[in-house]
């Protein structure tokens, strides 16, 4: 009976989707940027703890973002699923709901606080259980972003049907030991040839802030998109930090 009512609610809240808008606005021309809203992360603490959620994302849209990831986990990362709704609903840009996400219900939930995409780390969950998540997502209008962190995960990726992409480029973004291979993204982009061009690839952790993955080589490596966090979150000028970086991108 409980899989019938799941069934129903699916067929229900799929006739009110409203598309898969947050893949659609990462096609545009040129590289891409989604911006995060994150209060504090495990690894580095507060890093603005008293963001506004619909303030900072009117200021990366203001800087020229196409879509926004909020993280709506309140332990680790002090952040809300009024966050997400709040950062759609002043901007209408498409956002990303990028927790720990891992069943079914998971994706529920995301559809029912109004995500756009939700995030699925691979090596959280057994590769078999991408494929079953990502036909609910998208029979709900939602779009799903695919984490891997290596390019064996990559080719795990590619093999069961993931079409949207991210390589962290953090060694384990669970960890409290804040550690990032910069050179990460452009060496498994190497694993790009051949590959499916309709996976949308999406490089995360580590551009933006100093030292860090130029976002030139972001765009020689053939990605879509930036996914950036604590450069932006962290800024003095959100919106003029976020114009340097698309205009680097260039």
């Amino acid at each position: 009976m409980a899989a019938d009512n799941a069934a129903e609610d699916d067929a229900e809240a799929s006739s009110v989707a409203t598309g898969h808008r947050f893949a659609a606005a990462l096609r545009e021309k040129g590289l891409s940027v989604i911006a995060e809203i994150k209060r504090r992360s495990p690894s580095r603490g507060a890093l603005r703890a008293d963001a506004d959620a619909a303030d900072l994302a009117s200021e990366y849209k203001a800087g020229g973002a196409a879509c926004l990831s909020v993280l709506t986990e309140s332990e680790r990362f002090s952040g809300s699923p009024e966050d997400l709704q709040a950062a759609k609903a002043v901007t209408g840009l498409p956002v990303l709901r990028k927790d720990f996400l891992r069943t079914l219900d998971d994706v529920r939930d995301s559809h029912a606080m109004g995500a756009d995409a939700l995030l699925v780390i691979l090596a959280d969950i057994d590769p078999s259980q991408l494929p079953p998540m990502q036909e609910l997502a998208l029979s709900l209008g939602i779009d799903v972003l695919t984490e891997v962190r290596d390019e064996a995960e990559f080719e795990v990726a590619v093999d069961v049907g993931a079409y949207m992409i991210a390589i962290n480029q953090r060694d384990n973004p669970e960890s409290t030991k804040f550690t990032v291979d910069y050179d990460k993204a452009v060496r498994v982009s190497r694993r790009f040839e051949g590959i499916d061009d309709g996976i949308l690839l999406v490089a995360a952790s580590g551009i933006g802030v100093p030292g860090g993955t130029p976002m030139k080589a972001i765009v020689e490596a053939g990605y879509h998109a930036a996914l950036i966090g604590e450069a932006l979150v962290t800024a003095d000028d959100p919106p003029a930090l976020l114009r340097e970086l698309l205009a680097d991108a260039e």
